[in-house]
């Protein structure tokens, strides 16, 4: 668990700075985290249009400012 979540931001950050990654270890890391996703159950969404209504109105209303 992330008990400091400034701290956590701020090495998130310097690590992106610092680290080139060639786009096959983006990639290779992308579908690390697909995999874990399917594995916890929380990837694909049970509902792919939860929270549908909800977004279409906060698109609206920005489009208003």
């Amino acid at each position: 668990m992330i008990r400091d979540k400034l701290k956590c931001r701020r090495f998130e950050r310097e690590f992106a700075r610092k680290e080139e990654l060639t786009i096959e270890q983006k990639y290779k890391i992308l579908n690390a985290l697909l995999q874990k996703a399917r594995t916890l159950g929380v990837f694909p969404p049970k509902d792919p249009f939860e929270g549908v209504e909800i977004k279409m109105n906060f698109v609206k209303k920005s489009r208003q400012l």
